[in-house]
């Protein structure tokens, strides 16, 4: 059971309903995360920003929603976990590649070293050194884009906050944890 009330989009302030039907548009559906977010309109503006932003940035959405696996994965997340999963399938990727992203992991050396840097950020609280930042640039990608890999595990941070400590209700295809928190 949520440990917060999930907002109804038909039966909530204006500038709620706006931001959901901003959502339902791009989903089809409100997923559960953004109705329990919705009981603050600016964390929900954040969010839906947030995505929108990085969806129009350097990281192709398929590394984004690998990052986005590794990451829920390393904090428990089985809410973001099955979301990425199916977002990711959608965004091109396999179900192999989701499921090495899961752990960290890739076939392109590219993809790996981006999901290295990532779990270095989360398992390093940020904390990590001039040798981290310069293996994931010399793995290819460029100030802009280690910034905006970055942003994406902060991003996938607050969601997995979010669904972990509300226990909001899944409502992707579930996928299961490999590794708990």
């Amino acid at each position: 059971m949520t440990r917060i009330a999930l907002v109804d989009s038909k039966h909530t302030t204006a500038d709620r309903h706006a931001l959901l039907s901003q959502i339902q548009g791009a989903f089809g559906v409100i997923p559960n995360m953004f109705k329990a977010v919705a009981n603050s309109p600016a964390a929900l503006q954040s969010m839906w920003g947030s995505f929108g932003a990085l969806g129009a940035g350097k990281i192709p959405a398929k590394l984004g929603e690998q990052i986005a696996v590794a990451v829920a994965d390393r904090n428990a997340c089985e809410y973001c976990l099955a979301a990425h999963n199916a977002l990711g399938r959608k965004a091109g990727a396999t179900a192999e590649e989701m499921a090495l992203a899961q752990d960290g992991q890739s076939a392109d050396p590219k993809t790996a070293a981006a999901l290295r840097f990532a779990l270095l950020l989360v398992e390093k609280r940020g904390q990590v050194g001039a040798a981290d930042v310069q293996a994931v640039k010399a793995a290819g990608f460029s100030d802009e884009e280690v910034v905006e890999i970055l942003a994406h595990v902060a991003l996938n941070l607050f969601t997995n906050y979010v669904n972990v400590a509300f226990a909001v209700p899944v409502d992707f295809p579930s996928v299961k944890l490999r590794r708990s928190a």
